[in-house]
């Protein structure tokens, strides 16, 4: 094996690790809001709170320690890790857990990023993507086998046990980078008033729209899925557990059907029929929300659509502004931690004065317009392309 390979894949493994610690709540809300005596809408607040800190502090705190060497920054970031997973099991009370929430978050973003770039200059040239691919594959191998494994832990023993075993591991992941990763500068950081001046432009915000609509809506179900199956499904925690694996094994599926049908079928096509296929699941998963049977197929469903997008999309973005794609890709990071945010916050709000079943309802209602959007897109994307060509023929007469 390369010598860079292997140190790829140790980054994708803490890569994994952290996802784990950001997607992990949603698996085991229900318990989380029983030991700690708040409502099950405050406790999916928890999910809007990670959100919130990671979108907005990541890109000031990279901004901050750019010129930091990136071997000592991917190092802090997992002390300050392994900080946030101590805070929720050693201290009692939401008001605690909610200040572990914001450190594991700022810890992630700033690991993720540091990552995605350490690995970037690790590997030669034509091995970039597939490099920075493998360590977006480790984090989101989290919700495959880190949210059910989460599960079943919480089941038979404490949820608090989760963050514990995910601290202790985090300490032997300080101990693998420390050891393999090499020294690397810093960067020049990118103003954050030039990142935000892309979104002047129209055909870009609309573009970043359709991460925020889609990602909302699936957050409004998924950030309540798990006292979803529990109540209204009737399942059992094994059940559970089964359901949250077959849906992460769906969402890998999803994410390489979405990277094959954009090549095949074109952006637009993937994202509309991703996201119309996405929105209705969440119409049956609610119209089926009592049949255990049905159930099953109905989560891989979801999550097969839903995640068909997530590739699409990334390229859909980085095409709309080719020469400043790493930026679009930071912006788009920063909408979707909004996305989640936000559909966690409507969650609670229909959960606490509707009811359960309705999360999927309105899930999908997101979905549609994210839908819409994204044709919206599509017809900016093609009138663009007209005006060059008319521009063309107009500067060879």
């Amino acid at each position: 094996m390369k010598s860079y390979v292997w140190k790829i894949y140790i980054l994708a493994a803490v890569s994994f690790l952290v996802g784990t610690s950001e997607f992990i709540i949603a698996g085991i809300l229900d318990k989380v809001a029983a030991d700690i005596g708040v409502p099950l809408s405050a406790a999916g607040q928890l999910i809007t709170v990670f959100s919130l800190a990671y979108a907005f502090g990541t890109p000031v705190l990279m901004a901050v320690t750019s010129r930091l060497d990136r071997r000592k920054l991917l190092l802090y970031s997992l002390g300050v890790f392994v900080l946030g997973n101590a805070a929720a099991v050693l201290l009692s009370g939401f008001a605690f857990l909610v200040a572990s929430r914001i450190i594991l978050a700022l810890s992630t973003g700033v690991f993720v990023v540091t990552a995605l770039t350490v690995a970037s200059k690790l590997a030669p040239s034509d091995k970039q993507g597939s490099s920075i691919a493998t360590l977006v594959m480790g984090f989101s191998t989290a919700l495959i086998v880190g949210v059910p494994i989460g599960r079943v832990v919480a089941s038979y023993y404490d949820w608090r046990m989760v963050f514990g075993g995910i601290g202790v591991l985090a300490l032997l992941a300080m101990a693998a980078v420390a050891l393999t990763i090499p020294k690397s500068g810093g960067e020049e950081p990118v103003p954050i008033g030039k990142q935000l001046a892309l979104l002047k432009e129209p055909r870009i915000a609309v573009a970043l729209l359709i991460t925020f609509f889609w990602i909302a809506g699936y957050a409004i179900a998924y950030t309540y899925i798990s006292p979803f199956l529990l109540t209204v499904t009737g399942m059992s925690e094994q059940g559970v557990s089964i359901g949250l694996f077959a849906f992460g094994i769906a969402s890998l599926l999803g994410s390489k059907f979405g990277g094959y049908s954009t090549d095949r079928w074109g952006v637009s096509r993937t994202l509309i029929s991703g996201m119309l296929v996405h929105a209705a699941a969440l119409v049956l998963i609610s119209v089926a929300g009592a049949s255990p049977a049905l159930m099953m197929p109905l989560l891989a469903l979801w999550s097969f659509a839903a995640w068909s997008s997530g590739p699409t999309q990334q390229y859909n973005l980085i095409r709309q502004a080719p020469e400043a794609s790493g930026i679009m890709l930071s912006l788009n990071s920063s909408v979707l931690q909004l996305a989640m945010a936000a559909g966690a916050g409507i969650g609670g709000v229909v959960v606490e004065q509707a009811s359960l079943t309705s999360i999927s309802w309105i899930g999908a209602a997101g979905v549609t317009i994210a839908a819409a959007t994204a044709a919206a897109s599509a017809g900016m994307s093609r009138s663009q392309a007209r005006r060059k060509t008319e521009k063309r023929k107009l500067q060879r007469v």
